[in-house]
């Protein structure tokens, strides 16, 4: 089984927008980056996945200069996509990338716990790949429901693992999907 490690949407637009908090940052980068390295001593494929808005007035517009790695990510990658939706696999290329390299088994990572991660996790098991979600690896940031009831990104986190776990994917921490690359 051939696996690659997808870093989605950690990207520069985030910092601009009104609700980024690096409340949990430090602790983010710690296991991002540790989930990169580990999967780079193992040799999986690293595929950074990118956010593109063509709105004029998007954060997310690459003219903007903003739809770039955030400065502390290891700018090591094996392969590149960018997707205009939520998730990596629809109309990126990324799925038939992967199948050429002959991927089963897909590893989320990155920006928006709930929102990019959760819905690439989702569309990948319905796609047939086997998916481990590191959750530890992914950041996203509190909400407020419409009937005004605020929501941490800590319960954000633990109900996306909640309905992904043996639904969609494997929820795993960084050192669990690593040592699951060793067998």
């Amino acid at each position: 089984m051939a696996s690659a490690l997808l870093v989605i949407d950690v990207q520069q637009s985030f910092e601009h927008l009104p609700f980024w908090s690096e409340d949990d940052l430090p602790a983010y980068q710690a296991a991002q980056t540790a989930l990169i390295q580990g999967c780079r001593a193992r040799r999986v494929p690293v595929v950074q996945v990118f956010h593109h808005n063509l709105a004029s007035d998007s954060l997310f517009n690459p003219a903007n200069g903003r739809c770039v790695a955030q400065d502390w990510l290891p700018k090591e990658h094996d392969h590149r996509v960018v997707k205009h939706v939520h998730n990596a696999l629809t109309d990126s290329g990324l799925d038939v990338w992967l199948r050429r390299q002959g991927v089963d088994h897909l590893i989320i990572s990155g920006m928006r716990t709930e929102q990019c991660c959760e819905t690439t996790a989702r569309v990948a098991s319905d796609l047939g790949y086997r998916v481990d979600f590191v959750s530890e690896a992914t950041l996203t940031f509190a909400m407020r429901h419409p009937d005004g009831r605020e929501f941490s990104a800590a319960e954000i986190r633990a109900r996306t693992e909640l309905v992904l776990d043996g639904r969609f994917a494997r929820v795993c921490t960084v050192a669990e999907c690593l040592e699951s690359l060793e067998h």
